[in-house]
């Protein structure tokens, strides 16, 4: 592992580390924590969980649910668990170092309530390939596909369990449709911009599992200001909420 970083969140209530080269989670994973809903005595399984970040805000959200990270690469699961040490969240994340194609319900107690994920935007052979290979891994289709995590969502989520992503907006065509084709219902979609002129790079995307036909489309999210700073709504994701 390399030199490490630390970030705090919610006015140092919560503190991360994560290695000054490689991979480093991005303001993605901040939003889709920020639109992910757990309620009490839920069970939640984020896939790809790199440092542990989004469990780690959920968790620290709503105390009462339970949180599986599985995270293929060894050095970011080892550091994913000693975040989950550092802030004391033992009882209630749990991270595996595995792939999830391999998963089965079995391994962490049976289905599970809601699944989140920031998989993997590009293909192997789109652009160029990060030569740091955690980035590469978290970047490019190498060692799991879209096709892979949904066909992970459907054997691991309850019927009636919920999903979330955020992908690339260029492949959101294929994103909707291959979360039909897994049965799992696209039921919320937002587009993210880097600001309020540019087009839209990102989008996130609730689904049910099981559900019926019926899209709702809310408001675009801005992520920065014509300053360049944060956006409000963003500001107010890295706020804490009084339990």
């Amino acid at each position: 592992m390399n030199s490490l970083t630390k970030d705090t969140f919610f006015k140092g209530r919560l503190h991360i580390k994560q290695g000054s080269s490689g991979y480093r989670f991005s303001i993605d994973a901040i939003v889709l924590a920020s639109h992910t809903d757990v309620r009490a005595g839920e069970r939640l399984l984020d896939l790809g969980t790199g440092c542990g970040i989004i469990p780690l805000i959920l968790a620290y959200r709503n105390p009462d649910i339970r949180v599986y990270g599985i995270e293929i690469q060894i050095e970011l699961a080892e550091l994913a668990v000693a975040n989950v040490n550092e802030n004391s969240m033992q009882e209630r994340i749990t991270v595996l170092c595995r792939d999830m194609r391999e998963l089965k319900p079995n391994m962490i107690g049976g289905p599970v309530d809601v699944i989140v994920c920031n998989p993997p935007y590009r293909k192997p052979n789109s652009g160029r390939l990060n030569p740091d290979p955690q980035r590469a891994v978290a970047r490019h289709e190498i060692k799991v596909s879209l096709t892979d995590v949904l066909q992970t969502v459907r054997c691991m989520l309850r019927t009636a369990g919920r999903f979330v992503t955020i992908y690339t907006a260029e492949r959101a065509a294929e994103l909707l449709s291959q979360m039909r084709l897994d049965g799992i219902e696209p039921k919320f979609v937002r587009v993210i911009h880097s600001q309020a002129d540019s087009d839209a790079k990102l989008i996130l995307v609730a689904g049910i599992k099981g559900a019926r036909p019926g899209v709702k489309i809310g408001p675009p999210l801005i992520i920065y200001n014509a300053n360049g700073q944060y956006s409000a709504e963003i500001e107010k994701m890295f706020m804490p909420e009084e339990h």
